[in-house]
């Protein structure tokens, strides 16, 4: 009897390959080649597994962890608004006269009222009784609550603020119930696309968990001089600000801070304050009660490629000075508007930003070095460094004496220019101490509108040389013609600000 293997020939030639014959030896190769595929497809899932193994099958054990150290913080503050809450009305208002009628007969009297606002925050310190928080949570607060997930609250103190990175540091009693805190990550080590998970305490409600990864780093959404932002689609909805952001290790490598929404609700773009910027801050409420950062003295600006032609730079990396204060730093160690930073302390800076937060973080009274470009060549300065908090005091209270000019204007590149003279100092709202001549109008069509010049600037300096009358920079204006320049570099001041704007010569000016 034959089964259906036993009717085949020995073997068969196929190829230069024999197949065999006998089905042991069949069923052998096919185990074989069965068994081949088999471990293949198992390390193929491996590799997959290894993959998935990256995003958790859950979250749970973490949160677990972590939410006891989350609270949410209460705050109460007392506004003032109008008796009857009538609407105030701007001057010459249709219905001014009516409201006023009705507003005089509370007497013109102001009631007052208790406005609450909640956020989130998180331990990081049980023996201390340290809580961490944004600062605009807490901003203006008579009373300040701190909401465990329990609902127990404990009243707390202020210990010291950093408007500029938004943090804040409160204090409760750490006898007063048992607490549990949470540790600071390395927010450098985290890379774009790795998970994290963010932790609120919204409303009080006993805690909020949302995941997503990192979605970028090092975002400047404009809210403050060092913004080293933490992007992240962990969504950070109302009351979540303050609170913490987490690795996969349980560690915080951000404060939640702020979303991007043009409804006030998440879209998936929130930003949080890295742990490498927070740490020291934190680190200087907690011993000072405020910040000490160092201070360079300058007044910078991105260097633009029509700034580095002016200045014969060959690319644009560095950071442009538009400003020395005198008595500062920079002034002192001989650094002056024009000059281009190329390193500070031996670390490289391309944009204003990155100046910034290394001179912030750099302690007060150090000496550093600075390698800057001036007049074709590079050379270094030794500058010790002042105190920003203590620079800010002094400037806001300095003033100098007035200085007058011609009140002859002439018309250049785009530009009405006058003297400063009194009239125009109280017009433009000039500072007494501001010298050079005053932008009284400019033509819309021209290259100066476009570059955002108006009246009221005022132009310091032409190609890095001082002009205080129309006709001195009509004649400096004249001397750059006759070089080989394209561009004249302008110096603006506007308020407390300075800029440097290049702008095109031509055979009208």
């Amino acid at each position: 009897m034959y089964n259906r293997y036993s009717a085949r020939p020995k073997s068969a030639e196929i190829g230069a390959h024999s197949v065999p014959a006998n089905v042991n030896s069949a069923r052998k190769y096919g185990v074989l080649i069965i068994s081949t595929l088999t471990v293949f497809t198992l390390m193929a899932l491996m590799a997959v597994s290894a993959k998935a193994r990256s995003a958790p099958d859950s979250f749970a054990d973490l949160v677990e962890k972590l939410s006891p150290a989350v609270v949410n913080i209460s705050t109460t503050q007392t506004v003032k608004a109008p008796s009857g809450g009538l609407p105030q009305l701007p001057k010459g208002h249709p219905f001014e006269d009516f409201f006023k009628e009705f507003g005089n007969r509370d007497n013109g009297q102001e009631r007052e009222r208790k406005a609450t606002s909640l956020g989130s925050g998180f331990v990081i310190d049980a023996d201390g009784g340290y809580v961490i928080t944004n600062n605009h949570v807490i901003d203006g607060a008579d009373e300040i609550k701190v909401i465990f997930k329990d609902g127990e609250d404990l009243p707390a103190t202020l210990v010291g603020t950093d408007p500029k990175t938004d943090l804040a540091v409160l204090k409760i009693d750490p006898t007063a119930r048992p607490l549990i805190d949470v540790e600071w990550g390395d927010s450098d080590k985290s890379r774009v696309g790795d998970w994290v998970v963010a932790i609120g305490n919204p409303y009080g409600l006993g805690g909020t968990v949302t995941a997503g990864i990192v979605s970028a780093r090092g975002r400047d959404i404009r809210s403050g001089p060092y913004d080293d932002y933490i992007q992240t689609d962990a969504s950070i909805n109302k009351g979540n600000s303050g609170g913490p952001l987490f690795n996969m290790d349980g560690q915080v490598i951000g404060i939640n801070t702020a979303i991007f929404s043009q409804s006030g609700g998440s879209i998936g773009i929130g930003f949080a304050v890295p742990s490498e910027l927070a740490v020291p801050v934190v680190a200087q409420l907690i011993e000072f009660g405020k910040t000490s950062r160092g201070w360079l003295g300058v007044v910078i600006q991105p260097v633009t490629e029509e700034i580095a032609e002016g200045l014969d730079l060959s690319d644009t990396d560095g950071v442009l000075v538009a400003g020395v204060p005198e008595d500062g730093p920079a002034f002192k160690s001989g650094i002056k508007a024009g000059d281009v930073i190329l390193k500070f302390n031996g670390e490289p800076v391309t944009e204003p930003r990155e100046l910034s937060r290394l001179v912030a973080e750099t302690k007060v009274g150090s000496e550093v070095s600075v390698e800057l470009w001036r007049s074709g060549k590079t050379m270094n300065l030794d500058v010790v460094l002042g105190e920003l908090e203590k620079a800010e005091t002094a400037m806001a209270g300095s003033s100098s004496s007035e200085q007058s000019g011609s009140d002859k204007s002439v018309d250049l590149l785009g530009m009405e220019l006058s003297g400063i003279n009194d009239a125009a100092r109280e017009q433009f709202s000039i500072g007494a101490d501001v010298e050079g001549v005053v932008v009284t109008n400019v033509d819309p069509d021209s290259e100066a509108a476009e570059k955002g010049i108006r009246a009221g600037d005022v132009v310091a300096e032409a190609q890095l040389e001082p002009v205080t009358t129309p006709e001195q920079m009509k004649e400096r204006i004249a001397e750059i013609q006759e070089t080989d320049k394209k561009s004249v570099l302008l110096l603006l001041k506007r308020g407390d600000n300075s800029r440097f704007i290049a702008l095109k010569l031509n055979k009208e000016s």
